[in-house]
């Protein structure tokens, strides 16, 4: 087991720098600082879809727990390889996983015709929440790796994977709940009252 710690506070950081895990120090507002804050308030959108679903009328809760589980664990992995640099921990079966995940919800689903809202069941809607933050974390890890190229293909294929699993699952816990998706309106300009 790693260091525990026992002292929360170190104080190290009040001069706007933070350590990284391989001892170096960065600024707070370093690229890999906020790639990395990204990735844990995905965790944490992550956390509050898992809450909810616990709470919803949602028949198989075990399935989806245990996968959002294995999410938020990956990106605990994904966190301490953006912490630590060229360190591996995120791995191919990962991908694998939500890939296969993808097409067994996508086989219960109609065909999209039209854009779908991020809105709908607040099961849904928190689906869709953390799929933007998803969205937000794959740029900010893309920029990290654009600049100091130690980012890993599985990593970086890890979030991209995900917000596409992610809308999928919005998709598919609508369904859950009895609801149906809510479409965008080409002409909803056309509906207001002048």
């Amino acid at each position: 087991m790693g260091h525990r710690l026992s002292k929360i506070y170190t104080r190290t950081g009040d001069s706007g720098t933070t350590g990284l895990g391989d001892g170096s120090r960065v600024a707070k507002d370093d690229l890999r600082i906020e790639a990395l804050g990204d990735v844990d308030e995905l965790n944490s959108s992550i956390g509050i879809l898992r809450s909810q679903i616990a709470l919803s009328s949602i028949e198989d809760k075990a399935t989806w727990d245990k996968s959002l589980s294995l999410i938020q664990h990956w990106l605990f992995d994904l966190g301490g390889e953006v912490c630590i640099p060229n360190f591996n921990l995120v791995l191919p079966v990962s991908i694998e996983f939500l890939e296969n995940d993808i097409d067994r919800m996508n086989e219960a689903l109609p065909m999209l015709k039209d854009f779908i809202l991020p809105s709908g069941t607040l099961v849904c809607s928190f689906a869709h929440q953390a799929r933007a933050v998803c969205r937000r974390a794959e740029r900010r890890l893309m920029a990290v790796h654009n600049r100091d190229q130690n980012i890993q293909a599985p990593s970086l294929q890890l979030l991209n994977r995900l917000s596409d699993w992610l809308f999928v699952a919005s998709r598919t816990l609508q369904r859950a709940e009895g609801g149906s998706e809510v479409l965008w309106q080409k002409n909803i300009n056309d509906t207001i009252d002048q």
